[in-house]
C-alpha cells in the first residue's frame, strides 16, 4: 500500500520532468507557443506529484507511529 503511494508519486514526478524537458526543447527551437503549453502541463503534473508525495509521506509516518 505504501509502496504503491510512493510509486504513483514517482511516476507523476517523471511525467512532470518529461513535460519540462519537452517544453525546453520547444523553446530552444523557437516554438514558444508549444513550449508554453508543455510548461503549463509540467506545472500541473508537478503540483499533482507534490500532492501525491505528501500523501505517501503522511501514510508512511502513520505506519511508523503505530
Amino acid at each position: 500500500m505504501i509502496r504503491d503511494a510512493h510509486s504513483r508519486a514517482a511516476e507523476a514526478h517523471e511525467r512532470a520532468a518529461l513535460a519540462h524537458r519537452t517544453a525546453a526543447e520547444h523553446n530552444e527551437k523557437g516554438d514558444g507557443v508549444a513550449g508554453s503549453w508543455h510548461a503549463e502541463r509540467a506545472l500541473e503534473y508537478s503540483d499533482h506529484a507534490y500532492k501525491l508525495a505528501q500523501e505517501a509521506h503522511n501514510k508512511s509516518g502513520k505506519i511508523l507511529a503505530l
